[in-house]
């Protein structure tokens, strides 16, 4: 068995058109540059293209939750014992600011079937790929390479792409993901080794077609263009989601701190009087009067 696709098979007769849809691109694609090696990296292209507008507008979902991140952790902090109240508030602020939290999950979702029927659309016609090569994959000098790290062809692992791709998506989770919140950030660096870890294992085990790799690798690379694109574009100007609830808390607490102690709200206690205003009591200008 090439991949652990147990639960894959129960949607095979699902993803069935896609997977025929895209194999037909493929061999359209081939008709016109004759080399199945660039034929994925033009699929990859065009697929991302398609794509374009539903990524951006889960990158815009993606940063505008990051921002309201710190809101909502003041809301939490407020309305720890009420979570009726939390509850409330929350979704007040998501209609407020207009963040989705689901909204970054459709474009996800709707892009799932691409990524499985890419799989089996490879898998299926693996011989295709049998007599193809690409740059280095299929050349005399991967034919001498040791451990066969090279692929003779499309149809057989390359360790070499492999690896570009596990540090692609290192780059990808890492640098291409803005994360404003630093338990967020923490989670982002802990991804960025997992996820790459677990490819390299997966595609190493089951050897992976260097055509699948080649497809998802230039994809990536499509993929964090795009990222370093879109944040340039937003994220490095975000849009302001109205006040800071920490900062509300605050002017709360000391406009509280001040009513205690007998202050006007937003006057500081501490502040000195100026001299010569004539402050002090009527006693005491009455006994400095007497003295003149």
């Amino acid at each position: 068995m090439a991949f652990p696709v147990a639960a894959l098979l129960l949607a095979t007769n699902i993803i069935d058109p896609v997977v025929a849809l895209l194999h037909e691109a493929q061999v359209a694609i081939f008709g016109v540059i004759h080399n199945y090696g660039w034929t994925m990296i033009l699929l990859a292209a065009i697929i991302k293209l398609c794509f374009w507008p539903l990524n951006t507008m889960q990158f815009k979902a993606m940063l505008k939750t990051q921002q309201i991140a710190p809101k909502l952790k003041a809301l939490q902090a407020r309305y720890k014992n009420d979570k009726e109240k939390l509850n409330t508030e929350t979704m007040a602020l998501y209609k407020e600011t207009g963040a989705n939290p689901l909204a970054g999950c459709l474009p996800l979702l709707l892009q799932m079937p691409i990524l499985i029927s890419m799989y089996w659309s490879v898998m299926i016609h693996k011989d295709t790929f049998t007599h193809q090569g690409w740059l280095w994959i299929g050349s005399a000098a991967a034919a001498g390479a040791p451990y066969h790290i090279l692929a003779g062809n499309l149809a057989a692992p390359d360790y070499v792409l492999l690896a570009f791709y596990v540090v692609s998506m290192y780059f990808q989770v890492r640098f291409t993901s803005p994360a404003v919140d630093p338990a967020q950030a923490q989670q982002q660096k802990i991804m960025a080794f997992i996820s790459p870890v677990m490819v390299g294992y997966l595609g190493f085990k089951y050897a992976w077609p260097s055509a699948l790799i080649l497809y998802w690798l230039s994809f990536n690379v499509f993929t964090m263009a795009q990222q370093l694109y879109l944040i340039r574009k937003y994220h490095t100007n975000p849009s302001p989601i109205g006040p800071h609830p920490e900062a509300a808390l605050a002017t709360t607490g000391a406009s509280v701190a001040n009513g205690k102690s007998g202050a006007a709200p937003g006057v500081s206690l501490a502040a000195p009087v100026p001299v010569g205003t004539g402050g002090g009591s009527r006693a005491a200008r009455k006994r400095r009067n007497s003295r003149r």
